[in-house]
């Protein structure tokens, strides 16, 4: 039986998804440390990062037994940067940077077997439990079970959000508010009218084409309540980095006002 995938089951039933997004963590504690603070799956961020390739596969793989999905964000648009994470333990990516429905249908392309896709073949895969099936079969599962997320990053993508959302193997589109308001000239700017205006085309997009809305970089939560209510389910919470940051400078501040 192939495992199964919690976060897009659960974003298919309307629910909201989580995730912990991982730059620092090279061990498979990742996954253990997802489930212990209440995320989904973790966002394995190997384009702004330094990991490497087995550090995700280690966490991937670790987070099967957990119920946490491993979704990695990869580096490019390259078919074999998207299908060697999903071959060694992957059950979702995230590819950045997609403003064409040709880009869309590319990635849709290296994540999915024939006929849907343009994957290729190979067998041993860690989602299957590594159990011998006919080809065929682990296809269709694999297939069934895998989530594809698409990065809308600058004012082209979400321009073409419509068209893109309307690409069958997409599940996401994910806005990646902190390049978006970069191209925009926008920088912090996470309340300004075009950002709003970006947000609820990506998000009706989704809901015309019964895709999800996805949105990362925004980390007030006022400001997320009021995206959430807009209609995103589809969330990191914050970076490793910024969680240890966040704690110790807590902390370090704590211990010396007590010496005031």
């Amino acid at each position: 039986m192939i495992r199964a995938n919690v976060t897009k089951n659960k974003l298919q039933s309307g629910a909201l998804v989580l995730g912990l997004s991982i730059r620092l963590i090279r061990t498979p504690d990742a996954a253990k440390i997802a489930q212990a603070t209440d995320h989904d799956f973790l966002f394995i961020d190997m384009e702004h990062s330094s990991l490497s390739f087995e550090s995700v596969v280690d966490m991937s793989v670790a987070a099967l037994d957990t119920g946490i999905t491993p979704i990695v964000r990869v580096i490019g648009h390259d078919h074999w940067q998207v299908s060697r994470v999903l071959d060694c333990g992957a059950m979702g990516v995230v590819v950045p940077h997609v403003d064409t429905v040709a880009q869309a249908k590319a990635a849709v392309d290296a994540c999915l077997f024939p006929p849907l896709g343009r994957r290729s073949m190979s067998g041993g895969y860690p989602q299957l439990d590594y159990a011998a099936m006919k080809p065929a079969d682990a296809a269709a599962a694999l297939n069934e079970q895998v989530l594809l997320a698409v990065m809308l990053e600058t004012p082209e993508a979400i321009a073409n959000a419509d068209a893109i959302a309307a690409v069958p193997g997409v599940d996401v589109l994910h806005v990646g508010t902190n390049d978006l308001l970069a191209e925009m000239d926008l920088h912090g700017q996470f309340e300004h009218p075009r950002v709003i205006e970006a947000f609820a085309t990506v998000n009706a997009a989704c809901q015309r084409h019964g895709k999800v809305a996805g949105l990362g970089g925004v980390r007030d939560l006022q400001l997320g309540q009021k995206y959430l209510q807009m209609g995103f389910r589809f969330m990191t919470t914050n970076a490793d980095l910024a969680f240890l940051l966040a704690g110790a400078s807590e902390r370090t501040r704590a211990l010396r006002l007590l010496t005031v």
